[in-house]
């Protein structure tokens, strides 16, 4: 019987061998099984107090810090978007009253420039209708001026030609020889 233990060291445990060491797996003997769980049990005893009492804790009050700072800053920022419509809004209003006091501003400028203008026309018009009246007194003159002289050159010319022709005429007759043809 190869198989039979030969001495008292090889009762000692089916998980160690002759010379001390473990057989397989020393996890797996079920000789060890009441010490690995006691152990265990310890363990995740341990972990779970370390866990509960001190890193949970820690852990909950970083989130919960975290949550409000999120809060506040979400409540921040609703604040600045509010604020941000009003300035906006302030905005879209100096905006339309400056477009608006511009477009008075333009109309009052235009009502002054139109009266300017018509002052200037109504003075260059009565400068042109004064000129205009000295023309027309200047031409009415040269003209009678001129009829004048026609009349002055006829009677002379009436007169250098009766005289050509061997007659005598008197000046009279000439006067109203020649009036009479230049009225028409």
């Amino acid at each position: 019987m190869a198989d039979e233990p030969t001495s008292e060291v090889d009762f000692i445990s089916e998980c160690i061998d002759s010379f001390g060491g473990a057989v397989g797996m020393p996890q797996l003997c079920t000789e060890w099984f009441g010490n690995q769980i006691f152990w265990l049990v310890i363990t995740l005893v341990i972990i779970y107090l370390v866990l509960a009492k001190i890193a949970l804790p820690r852990i909950a009050a970083v989130l919960a810090e975290r949550q409000g700072t999120i809060t506040n800053d979400l409540a921040a920022a609703e604040d600045l978007k509010a604020k941000a419509v009003e300035a906006e809004e302030a905005y879209h209003k100096a905006l339309a009253d400056a477009r608006a006091e511009a477009q008075t501003i333009i109309a009052a400028t235009k009502a002054d420039i139109k009266a300017e203008l018509d002052k200037a026309t109504a003075k260059a018009d009565a400068e042109i209708a004064a000129r205009a009246a000295e023309g027309e007194a200047a031409i009415a003159e040269i003209r009678a001026n001129a009829m004048e002289s026609v009349k002055d050159v006829a009677k002379a010319v009436a007169s250098d030609l009766v005289g050509a022709m061997g007659t005598k005429a008197d000046a009279k007759a000439i006067t109203t020889a020649v009036n009479a043809r230049v009225k028409g």
